[in-house]
């Protein structure tokens, strides 16, 4: 169980690495001419649209030469860019009576992202022929930005058209069902829209007040019961409060299922999603199950005969019973969210062992879901990691001011017990917190394949404790001095 509290201090390859995220990866990658043909296609791509920025700037279009230039999107190489997705098909164009120079811009610019994003895609399909999956999605990620409406990477990413909008097929699925997905409500049948929105609720059969619906559910074993295309939500709190959580998952849940395609799929699978002739392959099985309590006070008293300590959590997940449980109200933390919540998706998203990280390498258990609680939304983007986040602070801190660190040959014997027993504790995750950002991006991605490998070797119980040396191909002593150069030069 991951009952532990989480200590306040301050890809598995990471594969969808898009943006600047992407070329970083070049300059490891030698000699390797896919490598290589990635760098060519995004300097072509910024020189073109440096060149139709500047033609804007003589022509005083000075509003359309920002935009131009802003399509090569944020460049921070210690974070990752997730592009947020349109559901809408098409873009908003132009009214036919403006300048001829303006229509020339959105034209010329229309062209050059078009035909990046499927040189872009076409790259992609000759990488993951190669057994290089994780360049093929990055690849494929940077050919969504460039044109959200590219059907064969929507289809690869899940996506249909269905009435003008991109939507999932459960989503399709339901909205033929007759249903709506309210913002407050969820999944509702269109036809009880009006009356939720009046005050109404439709409870075993007939109509009823949401006063007497509050009453109804007020205890969380007969709380409202909140379903997502990936979760299944019990609460007490209120239908809107389940609404609202479940949002929230299913975004994680995207976002994880992009980052570590590698840890729940076979290179098969990640062969076919690219094969325009046959369907993706999507992820089957029961939802995951979540329990929302309305406050900390009824958390604790649930939760309290199976966590003798539960006083001391922000929010668990329990290997036992396969949920993960929060509360609403004083005390909820987001981040805390993200963090159990990445603990459920590592256990319930394929087989895992049975004791995952008991023995030896819990450090990467905890620093990978460290690393996910800096998920967050900047512009159009969904980010992480990143020297600004609060984790990095702490670690560096930890490192550079306190002159503390554990060396890996040593932290990788340590298993969960002795971690979490340790005096330490706070300090160590700081310490895993940092050496997860650092396998992510340092060099640009040099040991994020060792990191997927490294995860998949532990939660299947394949792991040793010099099973992250052998997959990196370097010492500990040499993965110590690196870490250090890379926390004392931002990354960079």
């Amino acid at each position: 169980m991951r009952c532990k509290p989480i200590p306040q201090i301050g890809r598995v390859v990471l594969t969808m690495m898009v943006g600047c995220g992407l070329l970083a990866g070049s300059a490891r990658a030698g000699g390797d001419e896919l490598y290589r043909a990635a760098a060519e296609l995004r300097a072509k791509y910024a020189a073109e649209l440096e060149e139709l920025a500047a033609w804007c700037d003589e022509r005083g279009l000075s509003e359309e030469a920002k935009k131009t230039r802003g399509r090569l999107g944020p460049r921070d190489p210690d974070k990752l860019y997730l592009p947020v997705l349109p559901s809408k098909i098409g873009r908003a164009r132009l009214p036919g009576d403006s300048p001829p120079e303006m229509l020339e811009w959105d034209r010329r610019l229309t062209r050059l992202r078009r035909d990046q994003a499927n040189a872009l895609f076409e790259l992609a399909r000759s990488a993951v022929r190669r057994h290089r999956a994780s360049l093929a999605y990055d690849l494929v990620l940077s050919a969504i930005r460039a044109n959200p409406d590219h059907e064969a990477v929507r289809r690869l990413l899940g996506y249909q058209k269905y009435r003008g909008q991109w939507r999932t097929a459960y989503q399709v699925r339901r909205l033929r069902a007759g249903e709506v997905w309210h913002e407050k409500f969820g999944w509702l049948p269109n036809s009880h829209v009006r009356r939720y929105e009046q005050g109404q609720r439709y409870h075993n059969g007939r109509w009823i007040t949401a006063a007497e619906d509050a009453r109804l559910h007020r205890d969380i074993e007969s709380g409202w019961v909140v379903e997502t295309e990936h979760y299944r939500i019990r609460t007490n709190r209120s239908i809107e409060a389940g609404v609202q959580l479940g949002e929230k998952l299913e975004r994680l849940f995207r976002i994880w299922r992009q980052i570590f395609v590698r840890y729940y799929a076979s290179e098969a699978d990640v062969i076919a999603l690219f094969d325009g002739r046959a369907r993706a392959r999507r992820a089957r099985g029961p939802k995951l199950h979540v329990v929302f309590f309305r406050d900390r006070d009824n958390y604790n008293r649930s939760l309290r005969a199976v966590i003798p300590n539960i006083e001391k959590s922000i929010g668990l997940y329990l290997e036992q019973t396969r949920r993960a449980y929060f509360f609403a109200g004083k005390g909820y933390d987001e981040r805390i969210l993200y963090h159990e919540a990445t603990h459920q998706l590592f256990h319930q998203s394929r087989r895992v062992a049975a004791d995952v990280g008991r023995k030896a390498n819990f450090w990467i258990v905890e620093g990978i879901a460290l690393y996910m609680e800096s998920l967050r939304r900047e512009g159009d983007y969904y980010t992480l990691g990143g020297f600004d986040d609060q984790r990095m602070h702490a670690a560096q801190y930890r490192l550079l001011k306190d002159d503390f660190y554990v060396p890996l040959e040593e932290l990788t014997t340590y298993g969960m017990q002795k971690l979490q027993a340790d005096p330490r504790v706070a300090t160590l995750y700081s310490q895993a917190a940092g050496l997860t950002n650092f396998l992510v991006y340092y060099e640009g991605g040099r040991y994020r394949d060792a990191l997927v490998a490294y995860l998949a070797a532990v939660y299947s119980g394949r792991d040793n404790p010099g099973t992250l040396s052998e997959l990196t191909g370097t010492t500990y002593s040499e993965l110590d001095k690196q870490y250090r150069r890379f926390m004392e030069n931002q990354g960079r």
